[in-house]
């Protein structure tokens, strides 16, 4: 009897090990290729191959020194900024319209908010640009600009509905009660309560738009170069340590970011 009882828990173990095992070969395949880049980037040879022939950070100097490459990094922020404030800004008074009223096409909006997020981006890339080529409108940075921030805005209207959700309309209610308008209420109640959300949505639409490069291609205009597609443009004649360096300062500005917004979210949420 002792035997036919441990013999399933062997099988669980041996199943569980298994299940650990390819856990850890998943994320090794994915995160090595990004630890082989940020160690090359630290290479004193121009080989960029292993091994290592010493520590450098010249490919660190060179890269800053290029212009094309800081110019592609000052447009980046840019957009990344103006895509993350815009996209910010609609999607909360998105969130709080799709909260907090009732209306006929509420469903329909909200079906339409998340279809950025159903849709791969090529096919919206190659849609935008056909609907704006009937439209005789030319590819430029106000059309990055636009499209951008429709590939951020469902997540920062994700990240303040669920904030609103948990909020407790009676804090409003409140405001009104005691004389304060809509616009007043907003500003000085809700606002504040919601600025975890707020941040948290600003820095992830930044972080999406900073490293997007499928859709950039389809919509920048020619001479207008982001990070990533600069990474693009000079992978198509060889790859140089310049390219290990500047992939990790992306690697670390990707994933800076979102920690922030992580770390933000939880001081202002304890704040609060």
């Amino acid at each position: 009897m002792n035997a036919l009882a441990q013999t399933p828990r062997r099988e669980g173990a041996i199943g569980w090990n298994l299940l650990r095992l390819c856990s850890v070969a998943v994320y090794i395949f994915m995160f090595a290729p990004i630890v082989v880049v940020v160690l090359l980037a630290f290479n004193s040879s121009r080989s960029g191959a292993f091994p290592m022939e010493g520590f450098s950070l010249q490919w660190f100097e060179k890269l800053f020194n290029n212009d094309s490459i800081v110019e592609a990094f000052k447009t980046s922020l840019v957009l990344a900024a103006s895509s993350a404030a815009v996209a910010t800004i609609i999607g909360v008074m998105a969130a709080l319209a799709l909260v907090r009223y009732s209306f006929k096409a509420k469903e329909s909006m909200q079906t339409l908010l998340a279809l950025p997020l159903l849709m791969p981006e090529v096919v919206l890339g190659v849609a935008l640009l056909m609907f704006l080529k009937l439209l005789s409108m030319p590819r430029s940075f106000a059309l990055l600009l636009l499209g951008h921030t429709v590939l951020s805005l469902p997540y920062v209207v994700l990240l303040v509905q669920a904030r609103l959700v948990g909020l407790r309309a009676s804090y409003e209610e409140a405001a009104w009660t005691l004389g304060a308008n809509r616009l007043q209420t907003f500003f000085e109640v809700t606002l504040p309560l919601i600025s975890p959300a707020v941040i948290a949505g600003f820095l992830f639409a930044a972080t999406l738009s900073f490293d997007n490069i499928t859709a950039t291609l389809f919509w920048k205009k020619p001479g207008i170069e982001t990070v990533p597609s600069k990474i693009f443009a000079m992978l198509r004649t060889s790859v140089s340590p310049e390219i290990n360096a500047l992939g990790a300062v992306m690697i670390v500005i990707t994933i800076a970011l979102p920690l922030i917004a992580g770390y933000m979210v939880r001081r202002l949420a304890k704040g609060r």
